[in-house]
């Protein structure tokens, strides 16, 4: 929902005068639109947010005010009945006289990129951030819309990245979040569907197919055995990873984020920050001990881990701090690999990777890995798992704990 109202800006100018405004709140945003007309604030009335008698031309002035508050009510309505979530700039475009399709590229990137900023949704805007900043180096022109992004338009900035030495993975990255900010425009009204480029070209060339990556039941159990003792730097690792896979293969951002009132009797109940799917899963005896081990710390805040040490962070400050410590854990994983004798590249992903594999090799349906994983993309997955109990889902992850019923390969 937006909001309007008619104000004075709060900075008079040289002369004393007060610019009056316009001001949009959509979100939690705002945005202040000039109406090209001045007061002194002796002669503004606060309260009904319009000029006083003492103004020259009152009346004929407030008949003025009506109309424009009149016309940007009138702009929200029509977005709304189009079903546009529109931009504070579109707005503003609409409310000037200025065509949605002047709205250029980079200053709808902006916002965008802001939008994800404010929503404290850090870690989206990355991937939009660097982006833009490769594709402005690539393209001069500040000006450009989105009807010139053309199929070889596209073309000419794919030679361009590969000229600077991108890779075909870090070329689809940037070409899929083109393509989703075209999206955006496109809901947004702010360009035509006829001019979507990505009908013509391509991305799916750009995936790159590689060996999917797992431990097998031995290797995690190797991992598993690190001594503490020999090596304590390592304790908050090898919790992390005992915990993530005994959870499902818990993404480490929900593991971050978690709370001791995620913890209910039995079961640790929580939403993932991907999908925002709920989560409820039964704790077996290894996440018990990680539990008991960290409840057993008494630190000051909510968090289960030792991640986030503060309770009041910014969104900023949270992505940096999962920044660093997602790289520590990486990086002693592969020691604690070393030190074990396993051979893999083992990572965050690969634990839970690994989760879902050894569930694959003891037996368990495909369709219960994907529930126990969130997969509620997969809209196959989705119609085969929405009857499934959580009897059936504690079942499959007990299966962890028992040896496996088929021979692992490796």
């Amino acid at each position: 929902m937006a909001s309007i109202n008619i104000t004075l800006r709060k900075k008079p100018n040289k002369a004393g005068e007060y610019p009056v405004i316009l001001r949009i709140v959509k979100e939690r945003n705002s945005k202040m639109i000039s109406l090209g007309m001045l007061s002194k604030k002796v002669d503004w009335d606060t309260k009904k947010n319009e000029f006083k008698k003492t103004y020259p031309n009152a009346s004929q002035r407030n008949r003025l005010l009506l109309k424009l508050e009149e016309k940007a009510l009138k702009i929200i309505d029509e977005f709304a009945l189009d079903n546009i979530d529109f931009t504070l700039n579109q707005f503003e475009a609409k409310f000037r006289g200025r065509k949605s399709s002047k709205v250029t590229v980079s200053e709808f990137w902006k916002e965008k990129i802001e939008d994800f900023i404010k929503a404290g949704r850090i870690g989206n805007s990355k991937p939009y951030k660097d982006t833009y900043n490769s594709f402005f180096k690539f393209q001069k022109n500040k000006n450009l819309v989105f009807r010139e992004i053309t199929p070889a338009f596209l073309d000419k900035y794919e030679t361009y990245l590969r000229s600077n030495n991108n890779s075909d993975g870090g070329i689809g990255i940037k070409m899929r979040t083109l393509r989703a900010l075209y999206n955006y425009a496109i809901k947004s009204g702010v360009v035509d569907e006829k001019y979507y480029p990505f009908k013509i070209y391509k991305i799916s060339k750009f995936k790159v197919v590689g060996v999917k990556k797992a431990l097998i039941r031995d290797e995690m159990k190797l991992m598993e055995a690190i001594d503490i003792e020999k090596y304590p730097h390592l304790i908050n690792t090898k919790n992390y990873l005992v915990f993530s896979y005994y959870m499902g293969g818990m993404n480490f951002v929900d593991m971050m984020k978690l709370k001791w009132d995620n913890i209910q009797g039995d079961r640790i109940l929580y939403i993932r920050s991907k999908t925002k799917g709920r989560f409820t899963v039964k704790m077996l005896e290894p996440v018990k001990q990680v539990i008991a081990y960290y409840k057993a710390q008494n630190r000051p805040t909510d968090f289960v881990f030792p991640i986030l040490l503060k309770q009041d962070l910014t969104p900023m400050q949270v992505e940096s701090r999962k920044h660093k410590t997602l790289r520590r854990f990486n990086k002693q994983l592969k020691e604690i690999a070393k030190i074990q004798g396993v051979e893999q590249n083992v990572s965050s992903y690969v634990i839970r990777h690994s989760f879902a594999t050894n569930l694959k090799f003891a037996g368990i349906s495909t369709d219960v890995i994907g529930k126990s994983m969130g997969h509620h993309d997969v809209s196959v997955t989705q119609a085969y798992l929405k009857e499934f109990k959580d009897e059936i889902i504690d079942d499959a992850m007990s299966k962890l704990l028992e040896e496996p019923k088929l021979k692992y390969a490796s």
